[in-house]
């Protein structure tokens, strides 16, 4: 009988600091719930919130100063004769199809050539950093409009070597490269993450290879390219839906309109000129919501096609 009264008391025991434990847990997760506050309504009145708005508002015929009115699909079926729009497609295509890879492929070689260990790394690594910093921004933009106008810095180089060399903001065929080009100098944070996935790779497979007689390129495509191929997917998929929100740039080297010939008029612009220069709002929506299934289009596509040469561990 004592035994069994000695197993009584420690079960009662038990269970007394068990529902102390679950008292701080409840006590824990308050707290918890209250720091979440701020991010909780931030998501639901800075997030959620307009984007069910412009959703409705995207089935509507709205300017700004009177009430929304119902106009169902309207708005989707006037960017089917759109030109304008499907030009500023075509522009924000060519833009992140050509951008991006060469962006990539440049970070990947930067990244490279650091990873053999040069001195006054972190120097370099920063220096190299700094333009995805500042890449965004309208004062790199105003400077890269001086560069490449007229009578901008590259221009003065080509003279300087009996070149006369085109305006290149100015003329619709090189309007777009320009900001192209800028795109790719902003290298640097994708050359960061490259730089770190490199670090990552064993040496022991590269000296298996040199014992094996491989040369750098076979190395490079037979071990860098597979083991770092999950770093390669990871900046492919951020820099493509980075690529298709880009709006600053374009803005600013064109002066807001786009031109020369609407060459520079990206998606993003296209939007802005409907929504906050025409007040057409609701069209503007719903162009905004056809921007968001292009990415989430392109994003799909990346994670189906990933699994043919995405390599992982297990």
């Amino acid at each position: 009988m004592s035994a069994l009264g000695e197993l009584s008391k420690m079960k009662r025991r038990t269970g007394a600091k068990s529902a102390a434990e679950k008292r701080d847990d409840r006590r824990d997760n308050k707290a918890a719930y209250i720091f979440l506050i701020p991010w909780l309504i931030g998501l639901l009145f800075i997030t959620i919130g307009p984007m069910v708005a412009s959703l409705y508002l995207s089935f509507t015929d709205y300017n700004l100063l009177q009430a929304p009115n119902w106009t169902g699909l309207d708005n989707f079926a006037r960017m089917l004769r759109d030109t304008r729009l499907h030009n500023s497609l075509g522009v924000t295509f060519t833009y992140v199809l050509v951008g991006v890879p060469v962006q990539l492929a440049v970070a990947l070689l930067i990244a490279m050539v650091l990873d053999k260990g040069i001195r006054g790394l972190p120097f370099y690594r920063s220096v190299f950093y700094l333009p995805s910093l500042l890449g965004g921004s309208v004062a790199i933009a105003i400077l890269w409009k001086q560069i490449f106008g007229t009578t901008g810095l590259v221009n003065q180089l080509l003279a300087m070597i009996g070149i006369q060399g085109p305006g290149w903001i100015s003329d619709p065929n090189t309007a777009l490269g320009s900001i192209i080009l800028l795109h790719v100098w902003t290298f640097g944070a994708p050359m960061i993450i490259f730089l770190a996935g490199l670090r990552q790779i064993p040496a022991m497979y590269y000296e298996a290879a040199s014992v094996d007689g491989a040369s750098p390129w076979q190395k490079f495509a037979k071990i860098t390219i597979p083991l770092l191929s999950p770093i390669i997917f990871f900046n492919l998929v951020l820099q493509i839906i980075g690529s298709f929100q880009a709006f600053t740039q374009a803005f600013i080297v064109s002066g807001g309109n786009g031109g020369p010939s609407d060459s520079t008029m990206f998606f993003t612009l296209y939007l802005y000129q409907k929504g906050f220069g025409q007040f057409d709002m609701g069209y503007a929506s719903a162009m905004a919501w056809v921007l968001l299934i292009i990415i989430g289009v392109f994003t799909a596509i990346n994670f189906v096609v990933s699994k043919y040469w995405v390599f992982y561990d297990d």
